[in-house]
């Protein structure tokens, strides 16, 4: 799988989630799903891992434009953001919304990935700058 980019914290977990949802915000996105794998995979087949939360990232302006150029772009939508326990940090990893392009093909696709692409890494950075 292709991530945009890795930020490792230090910080609680639950002050991490919250500060990536801010700077998600700042940035445009809202978060249209939250996964709590912990609880799913702990309630579904009773396995136990650490906190792992998937953010379902929307910025809006851009899903718009990608959809008017490709319309089942939206099986890649919204752009994923996890948010995971590994050994005592908290890392935060997005997956690159450039895999709109070569999933579908579509060239015109390229600017709005890019954009979104700058978008997140912007929110990341933001996280480490905190």
């Amino acid at each position: 799988m292709v991530f945009e980019e890795t930020v490792v914290l230090d910080g609680p977990f639950d002050e991490v989630l919250a500060a990536t949802r801010s700077a998600l915000a700042d940035q445009g996105f809202g978060v249209l799903t939250e996964i709590d794998m912990q609880h799913t995979l702990r309630s579904k087949i009773d396995k136990e891992i650490g906190r792992y939360v998937i953010l379902g990232a929307c910025n809006p302006k851009l899903a718009g434009a990608a959809l008017d150029v490709e319309p089942q772009v939206g099986a890649l939508l919204p752009c994923n953001v996890v948010v995971h326990e590994v050994e005592g940090t908290v890392h935060v990893d997005a997956l690159d919304p450039g895999l709109m392009v070569s999933m579908t093909s579509r060239d015109e696709l390229a600017p709005i990935a890019a954009e979104a692409r700058r978008l997140i890494g912007d929110a990341l950075a933001a996280l480490t700058a905190t």
